[in-house]
């Protein structure tokens, strides 16, 4: 704050804030003649620099729109009012397509004709003037911009293009970081002074304050309506879980008794339908399973059975289970590895995350489930590693990879296996962790203590 204030401060006493400086000025600061469009030079006759600069900021600073485009809109209209501008944009940086973008637009008949042309986004690969402002994170002005050999035709051209003549031109900065553009524009030559450039260096200052301000509250309330509807969500599928376990116990009894039936009937097709039938409700009762989990998660009440437990073994039977011709698993160790762990959790975690990396393998490529030991500060750790050959995980579903009800792009499931996996790692005193190199697959580790641990907080 001190910082803008001091530039407040150097602007009323008409000194520059920025050495970087490019173009033809149009006139001093002591010399101010009053031409078309120099609204802060005509205010300043009439009344102090520092107080019109305040005044300024303050109608900034009052702009209540609570998303980014609509608050940079209205200082777009703010700022053209007060310089007398033809048309004001605020240029934000869209990294995808690499090019300048107008957020904020003045509502101005230049600024229409502008949307028109398609000049509101400036690609880095044309050039201008904007874009050199960005790249050069230099301030720019002009009186002449149809002289200038470097302004794009379209901005200049007065037949076919905007016609702009006068140009101020000042980098963005949002929370430190330079993020865009601030432009003001004129039709008319020498429209602008370099007091108006230090002038506009001050207020874009504040444009980045409100920038930021709005990106914020737009985060802040993405954010509130994901957890609303997680938390709905959550809601619905603990009611479920319940619901489906009371109809699966009677079914799982009525079809062991048609097996058992078939079996001594020697109806063999019939037992085989009663063996296709058993391990469908298997996998219903799997997803139930999930589903109550999810609900001990959330509510701080997920126990654990723990006992000495053989992972080799139990990463092989995993292996059987769920490795098909099409994508087998294979079961690697380095020695026996036993740990206190509860045994049917951690088959609950290594299933989601075999099932995973079988659902992102390429038919006929293996996954692998390699488990060994590490010796770590606090004792020995055992590691169980799922690796698949699948294309690899984009680096934007990164942070939300354990985070529930968060399905991937290629997922049909619910997005609740990997957040499963990891609380009950952290259940164990442990953690799920992923490294996927670009188009190397993916590798999921589970590792957790071989002794009984105190556990960590599960994953809210």
């Amino acid at each position: 704050m001190s910082e803008r204030m001091d530039k407040i401060g150097q602007v009323a006493h008409g000194s520059s804030t920025n050495p970087h400086h490019d173009g033809a000025l149009a006139t001093g600061t002591e010399s101010r003649p009053t031409k078309p469009g120099q609204g802060v030079q005509q205010a300043q006759s009439q009344q102090p620099a520092q107080h019109w600069l305040l005044l300024t900021l303050e109608h900034l600073l009052a702009i209540e729109a609570l998303d980014v485009k609509s608050a940079l809109d209205e200082a777009s209209d703010l700022v053209a009012k007060t310089v007398g501008a033809d048309k004001v944009d605020i240029f934000l940086y869209e990294p995808a397509t690499n090019s300048l973008v107008a957020m904020g637009v003045s509502h101005k008949p230049l600024s229409r004709r502008q949307l028109e042309l398609g000049l509101n986004r400036m690609p880095f690969a044309n050039g201008g003037r904007s874009v050199q402002v960005y790249i050069n994170a230099q301030s720019h002005i002009t009186g002449h911009a149809d002289q200038d050999p470097e302004e794009l035709l379209g901005v200049k051209d007065p037949v076919g293009g905007l016609g702009i003549k006068s140009v101020i031109a000042v980098p963005l900065y949002v929370a430190g970081e330079l993020r865009g553009v601030v432009q003001v524009d004129s039709q008319q030559p020498d429209a602008f002074t370099e007091y108006d450039l230090h002038f506009m260096e001050a207020v874009a200052g504040w444009i980045g304050i409100i920038t930021h301000r709005a990106e914020l509250i737009e985060q802040i309330r993405r954010d509130a309506a994901e957890e609303a509807k997680r938390t709905a969500a959550e809601e619905m599928v603990t009611i479920i879980g319940h619901d489906l376990n009371n109809y699966l116990t009677p079914l799982t009894g009525r079809v062991q008794l048609l097996r058992r039936k078939a079996s001594r009937e020697g109806q063999e097709s019939y037992r085989r339908d009663a063996d296709e039938i058993s391990s469908v409700v298997k996998r219903i009762e799997k997803l139930v399973q999930n589903l109550m989990d999810l609900g001990r998660l959330e509510q701080g009440i997920f126990q654990l059975a723990r006992h000495s437990t053989d992972l080799v073994a139990l990463a092989e039977d995993i292996a059987r289970a769920l490795g098909t011709p099409a994508c087998p698993v294979e079961a690697r160790s380095y020695g026996r590895v036993q740990a206190d762990v509860d045994k049917d959790k951690i088959r609950q975690a290594l299933e989601n995350l075999v099932t995973n990396a079988v659902r992102h393998s390429p038919e006929g490529a293996p996954v692998y489930v390699t488990v060994a030991t590490e010796k770590r500060e606090d004792g020995e750790w055992a590691l169980i590693a799922v690796k698949d050959q699948g294309p690899g995980i984009s680096p934007e579903l990164m942070p939300k990879l354990f985070t529930r009800f968060a399905p991937g792009p290629s997922s049909a499931g619910l997005g609740l296996g990997l957040y499963l996996a990891q609380g009950i790692a952290h259940a164990h005193g442990g953690a799920v962790t992923v490294e996927s190199p670009p188009g190397a697959g993916a590798t999921f580790c589970l590792s957790v203590p071989m002794g009984i641990s105190a556990p960590l907080e599960a994953p809210g």
